[in-house]
């Protein structure tokens, strides 16, 4: 497990991130703190760098949240759409009453649910005749 921890400003509290790799089909991010502009940058690089290894699932377990921000709440939507293209599901975990309400506010809720777009077949090339 890695943990990574990003400072304190004033007026946030520090973003403290813990990553299980123990199922590397499923990692998960526990998310504790404040996900703000001043503190959101650390998720979404861990987000990408889970997402490059392309596991059918990533998961961000929110039991520690204590405030979200529209940069927060941007870096959620980014992880849905990059693991979209990347055939990853993105599931949320442990969601606090006041981060359904934005999500369900704002219409995440929905794009989260939404079924993902069935995967095209390459283009079948046809096979020389013998």
């Amino acid at each position: 497990m890695t943990v990574l921890s990003h400072g304190r400003t004033s007026e946030t509290t520090p973003l403290r991130l813990s990553v299980d790799r123990s199922d590397p089909a499923a990692p998960l991010v526990r998310v504790a703190g404040d996900l703000a502009y001043a503190t959101a940058a650390p998720l979404r690089e861990e987000i990408d760098r889970l997402l490059a290894t392309a596991p059918p699932v990533v998961a961000l377990d929110f039991a520690d949240l204590l405030f979200i921000d529209s940069t927060g709440l941007a870096v959620i939507v980014h992880a849905w759409r990059e693991g979209e293209d990347r055939g990853t599901a993105l599931e949320l975990r442990q969601v606090p009453r006041f981060l359904r309400a934005i999500l369900d506010m704002t219409g995440v809720t929905g794009l989260l649910a939404r079924p993902s777009p069935p995967v095209r077949p390459e283009t079948a090339r046809p096979t020389p005749s013998a």
